[in-house]
């Protein structure tokens, strides 16, 4: 059971105390004082070893079934002795321009949280240090933990933005630069895969809002009253991240209309080309095919000139072409 558990303490008065080694002792410990809570975090916890934790904790069998299958919405729900939250911290990977959402769900109770990560991109162990680096934060209990997290993984999703945002840049600078191959199908690809990443970033942030929102309003049970203006907070960087989401989302639509508007104009380019150089082609082939019939009665086939003469019009009708379409831009 204890590799599962990160980490698991007791503070009292906003200060990390030293506690019994079994959380089920440390829970009751907290309990009967008053003025202290649990704080366990566990890392991909199987069914068996949650099933402990969560008869201890009283946790609702809904919201347990949640927290093992992960692949959550991020959401907020409120059972009798516990409030329970989904959130889906992102990973961005500069080198491989790709974002990942990880999993966090959080339970907090009347002395207890418990916080349950699904892989990397948590960032529980440094709000932690954090905390307890701010007793006068902590003084405030469970919703004192549920606020830093939200927090930090809000303000996660704005350096992720703010990267997206670069990258974004980059791609507008390769698509309609003269010679960052505009019109090259590769483009194409790149736009697409980055449209697909600031999809998955999308799913992660967007339905966050609803929760937060619902945490900086009265009246949710096991949040302390004084909470709402810094769940407020949170709001306003979370719409601030999800506008700049759904900018990003627009412009790669933009980016991605005016590549195709690139890419049929350089056809139409090279296919009037082709038909230019067709065209200058087809008038001596014409010429070629009729004087190669070889008729009896064709008077010029016995001219002195007669050859000169028809190479001098092949040359003057493909000269006249090629005037013709260079003036009017088809080369």
């Amino acid at each position: 059971m204890r590799a599962v558990i990160v980490d698991c303490a007791i503070y009292r008065d906003g200060r990390r105390t030293e506690g019994p080694s079994d959380f089920s002792d440390a829970l009751d410990e907290a309990r009967a004082t008053g003025d202290a809570f649990l704080w366990i975090g566990l890392h991909e916890p199987t069914e068996k070893e949650f099933d402990h934790v969560s008869a201890e904790f009283g946790l609702h069998p809904l919201a347990v079934e949640d927290a093992l299958k992960a692949h959550q919405r991020p959401k907020l729900e409120v059972y009798d002795d516990s409030l329970f939250m989904v959130l889906k911290p992102v990973v961005y990977e500069p080198e491989s321009d790709t974002v990942t959402a990880d999993e966090l769900m959080v339970f907090i109770g009347d002395s207890f949280v418990v916080t349950v990560r699904h892989g990397e991109g948590a960032p529980l162990h440094a709000v932690r240090v954090r905390l307890e680096a701010e007793p006068e934060v902590l003084k405030h209990g469970p919703t004192a933990v549920l606020y830093a997290i939200s927090d930090a993984v809000v303000d996660h999703y704005i350096d992720v933005a703010a990267e997206l945002q670069v990258d974004l840049a980059e791609l507008e600078t390769e698509v309609f630069s003269p010679s960052g191959g505009g019109g090259t199908r590769h483009s194409a690809s790149r736009i697409y895969t980055f449209k697909r990443q600031v999809l998955e970033f999308r799913r992660a942030a967007g339905p966050l809002s609803a929760p937060v929102s619902r945490l900086a309003s009265a009246g949710v049970p096991f949040v302390h009253e004084h909470s709402q203006p810094f769940f407020r907070d949170v709001s306003d960087h979370l719409t601030r991240v999800n506008e700049q989401v759904e900018g990003l989302d627009r412009l790669l639509s933009d980016v991605l209309s005016a590549h195709l508007a690139q890419m049929g104009v350089q056809q139409n380019d090279d296919l009037r080309k082709i038909s230019a150089w067709a065209a200058m082609v087809a008038v001596p082939t014409m010429l070629a095919g009729i004087y190669g019939m070889n008729f009896d009665h064709m008077p010029e086939l016995r001219w002195v000139w007669a050859y000169p003469a028809v190479v001098l019009l092949m040359a003057g009708a493909v000269y006249g072409l090629f005037r013709l379409f260079k003036r009017r831009g088809w080369l």
